[in-house]
């Protein structure tokens, strides 16, 4: 093996890798955090997208303060795969620290909609809406629906073509022409997919006593609002002078005509960007627009399936991306028998490409499917089978839980408790104490179907003491009364 200054041809042993990302993970536990972060930016150097990774360094900046840094690695983990339930958990943590709780609101709403059994999102949903509340004193009419993304308000650098666009206003601000007046139609071809932006941000301005709070930095939310809605006008305004709607229009025409005459075949670098565009669906998926996913990624699929795997190599990774969303739109829209068949199908394409991040997608994605119309079975086969593929923590808890769950739903009482101890095991070593209490549970409800009531005692207390670590009453209260049942079984 190479040292330290060995080739930089990417090619380092996975067990490098492996050894660097747990000594970051235990370093987390014992909470030398600098430490834990030194490991994982070396980590970041053997495989520079790995998401698990940037995930357990954005933890470690929470830990120290550094939200803005956190913020940063939340984002990288999103790069690749928007839906990625951990790195927006992560994302909606570190807005919050940061003080931007109506935004944290936002991806805390998003995380739950991806993941509803997983707490930290309605526990991140309660503390943003009563930070929100404590800031602008009781909101009436707060409520901040999921639609479109804040992309408009994104840092500088992750929007070029805006800032292209501003930074051309002005230096050609004398020469602007005066603007004039455009329908809602115009606007909203012109602004495209920052026109839902805008819409958004024209409703929360209408909010009277949202707009009088203010932001961590002191500045009002009511200017940030319109400096962005302003931003957008500009934006609007330029690229109309650049080229208005109705010679857009002509050229788009005209180019589709090119297109079906000449060549129906797109090179890779339109792939290469549609798999970007993919994460947009999925967007607006999690936002509640499923049905405008669901046809937009159907229109999408025509094209991609006339393309030749010759020009467009990666032409079934597309494919797999696109059978995903549309999969998931049809979850929301309660096809689940249709939703399974774009999930097998991504599976398999997955499995041709020998994609393992796909393939644990889709295995996801199936025992969803599966789980939510009561075939409990089927769902652990397909759950089992993505074990292997998951390496992040809150994953594994996850995943280990809801196949114990399953099988306690079949009576399969072993197995569960079995499940449940994996879990518990996997949440210890997060030291993840929301994931503890539901771990613990199944555990001790498991053991008491098995008749093993000193062992359910033992773990029902347990879970007590994380809910009441938790403040959790709720929780105190079922469990507390699950712990009275089983103490009397004791006491006969």
């Amino acid at each position: 093996m190479s040292g330290k200054d060995g080739g930089d041809d990417g090619q380092k042993p996975q067990s490098v890798f492996s050894t660097l990302m747990a000594d970051g993970d235990w370093l987390y536990l014992k909470g030398e955090y600098k430490k834990a972060i030194d490991r994982f930016t070396t980590a970041l150097t053997l495989k520079p997208d790995d998401k698990n990774c940037y995930v357990g360094r954005a933890k470690c900046y929470l830990k120290m303060g550094q939200s803005e840094n956190a913020l940063k690695d939340a984002e990288a983990s999103l790069k690749e795969d928007v839906t990625f339930f951990e790195g927006l958990y992560q994302k909606a943590e570190a807005l919050y620290y940061l003080g931007e709780f109506e935004f944290a609101l936002v991806f805390y709403h998003t995380g739950q909609k991806l993941r509803p059994h997983i707490q930290e999102f309605r526990l991140g949903i309660q503390k943003a809406q009563e930070s929100i509340e404590n800031s602008v004193g009781c909101p009436s009419s707060v409520k901040l629906e999921i639609k479109g993304d804040l992309s408009c308000l994104q840092k500088d650098e992750e929007r070029v073509r805006p800032i292209t666009a501003i930074q051309h206003l002005k230096k050609e601000k004398k020469q602007q022409t005066q603007k004039t007046p455009k329908s809602e139609k115009t606007i909203k071809q012109l602004l495209g997919e920052f026109y839902s932006d805008k819409k958004y941000l024209e409703n929360l301005l209408k909010d009277k006593d949202l707009v009088k709070g203010k932001m961590k930095n002191g500045e009002q939310l009511q200017d940030v609002i319109q400096s962005s809605l302003t931003y957008l006008d500009n934006c609007t305004e330029l690229w109309n002078q650049e080229k208005p709607i109705c010679a857009r229009e002509r050229d788009r025409k005209l180019m589709q005509q090119k297109c079906s005459k000449l060549c129906p075949i797109a090179p890779s670098e339109p792939a290469l960007s549609l798999l970007k565009s993919l994460d947009d669906f999925d967007a607006e998926l999690t936002s509640g627009n499923a049905e405008s996913n669901l046809k937009k990624a159907k229109e999408v699929m025509k094209t991609v399936q006339g393309w030749s795997e010759k020009d467009a190599p990666n032409k079934k990774k597309v494919l797999g991306s696109l059978h995903s969303c549309i999969g998931n739109a049809l979850i929301n829209l309660g096809d689940m028998e249709k939703a399974l068949d774009h999930h097998q199908k991504d599976l398999e394409l997955a499995k041709q490409c020998k994609l393992p991040e796909a393939m644990s997608r889709a295995l996801d994605n199936i025992g969803r499917v599966y789980a939510q119309i009561g075939q409990l079975t089927q769902a652990i086969e397909f759950w089992e089978k993505k074990i292997p593929l998951v390496r992040g923590g809150l994953e594994k808890t996850w995943l280990f839980h809801e196949i114990g769950w399953c099988y306690l739903e079949l009576n399969r009482h072993k197995e569960a408790r079995d499940y449940g101890v994996r879990s518990v095991a996997a949440a210890d070593e997060i030291a993840d104490e929301k994931w503890q209490i539901n771990a613990n549970v199944l555990v001790a409800q498991s053991e008491m179907n098995l008749g093993n009531f000193e062992s359910s005692v033992a773990s029902f207390e347990r879970a007590l003491t994380h809910a009441k670590l938790q403040k959790d009453d709720s929780a105190m209260n079922a469990i507390q009364k699950a712990l009275d049942a089983a103490k009397q079984h004791l006491t006969q």
